[in-house]
């Protein structure tokens, strides 16, 4: 996974949502999450008493297997909809204290999805759709790791570089539209 979606997943004002047929972002944030993840899923008898539990806390949840429409009692959550001066949250018939610190991660396994432009609108899309490109740069970064290091440095490097500057730009650009 690129530091750009993980930048994305951690510190974007919209809920990533994950295209993850092959179950790699998944497995990506099952290792950097590790044990204070809540997986659940829409499914299960009891999701929304522990999506409550976690607003309250600040937990992380990745709500996963979701399909092209979601339950619309999650409708004022997907949109960050606070009352009592962004101190509470309306899930179903109850007002839940919300911690700033609460992450939703939306997971699909369908491969190309179709979702509504509100939901669209209230999410980043990040495909983790594993290509023939994609293989192959995997495949070139090894070789080139092992037969030539210096090389495979400089390019981490470039790219760290090239992330943080996307990030300043992003955090000018927002200072600059709220003047």
């Amino acid at each position: 996974m690129s530091s750009e979606n993980a930048t994305i997943l951690t510190n974007s004002s919209r809920w990533p949502l994950m295209i993850d047929p092959q179950l790699q972002g998944i497995k990506w944030l099952r290792n950097t999450y590790g044990d204070q993840l809540i997986v659940l899923r829409s499914t299960q008898k009891n999701y929304l008493d522990r999506i409550e539990h976690a607003i309250a806390n600040g937990n992380v949840v990745l709500l996963e297997s979701i399909m092209e429409t979601v339950d619309a009692v999650l409708d004022p959550i997907l949109g960050r909809v606070l009352i009592k001066r962004g101190r509470a949250i309306k899930v179903g018939d109850k007002e839940v204290d919300y911690d700033p610190r609460f992450r939703l991660i939306l997971q699909t396994k369908l491969a190309n999805p179709h979702y509504k432009p509100e939901m669209q609108a209230q999410t980043t899309l990040i495909n983790f759709t594993v290509t023939k490109d994609g293989l192959e740069e995997q495949l070139l970064g090894a070789v080139v790791k092992a037969e030539r290091p210096d090389l495979e440095s400089s390019k981490a490097e470039l790219t760290t570089q090239q992330n943080t500057f996307k990030i300043t730009l992003k955090v000018l650009e927002d200072d600059l539209l709220h003047r």
